[in-house]
């Protein structure tokens, strides 16, 4: 496991409960350790870190990989950079994985997306374990594209929730404009959307900038995406 933050150390505590033996390495979790001596030897290598990290991650770590072991890439970025990392890591079978749903709060039982020469292997290895897991296809890049297209909605959706309710709070009509939009998405959802935008911000600011560059891609001038990433980058404060 590379990476050990809040969503690295939930998947790492689950997959050691489930039975799986887990080493991990995280420059602030364990200083003293070392990428590439975690990885050698390992059947799958997990990467939870972030988007910008992803290429340094892999590139650290690509001359230990066991060749045929599993190098799953768990970071929500463009595909294009999901492309990058499997030209990378060569020797290993490069997986492409997207989370769909907060992994501090469901660790293992998080849904994914996986897709590249390593999908079917990733499946294999983490559903016995307690993932769901859908193969996409043997395409790097496809899991995210699917998972990018899917955030333009549901972080668009979570961007217009904080921004109404900031100027509901303003006009002093929170409480009843609150209860209209609980009264369509429920409590829960709503909460998970106003805290998850403020806790995740700067992650979620990544994310948005790759939905955006994957729509002009595509041809779509990415309005909703990139008005969410302006939402996400003020309330990090940058």
């Amino acid at each position: 496991m590379l990476g050990l933050g809040e969503a690295g150390g939930r998947l790492a505590a689950d997959l050691a409960a489930a039975g799986a033996e887990v080493q991990g390495y995280d420059p602030v979790v364990t200083p003293d350790g070392d990428a590439a001596e975690t990885v050698a030897g390992c059947d799958v290598v997990l990467s939870v870190n972030s988007a910008a990290v992803a290429h340094a991650v892999a590139s650290s770590v690509r001359d230990r990989l066991r060749p045929g072991a599993v190098y799953a890439d768990l970071n929500t970025s463009a595909p294009r950079l999901k492309r990058e990392l499997a030209a990378l890591v060569t020797d290993a079978l490069f997986a492409d994985v997207a989370l769909l749903g907060p992994v501090p709060a469901r660790g293992l039982a998080t849904p994914a997306l996986a897709s590249g020469p390593g999908a079917e292997a990733f499946r294999a290895a983490l559903g016995p374990l307690g993932m769901p897991v859908e193969v996409v296809s043997a395409a790097a890049g496809d899991a995210a594209r699917r998972k990018l297209l899917r955030s333009v909605f549901m972080k668009g959706v979570a961007a217009a929730a904080v921004e109404s309710l900031e100027a509901a709070a303003a006009a002093g009509e929170e409480a009843w404009v609150r209860g209209e939009i609980a009264g369509v998405l429920g409590e829960p959802l709503l909460d998970r959307f106003v805290e998850g935008s403020r806790i995740h911000a700067v992650r979620r600011i990544e994310e948005m900038e790759a939905a955006a560059e994957l729509l002009r891609e595509l041809g779509i001038e990415p309005r909703v995406a990139e008005a969410a990433a302006g939402v996400l980058r003020r309330l990090a404060g940058s």
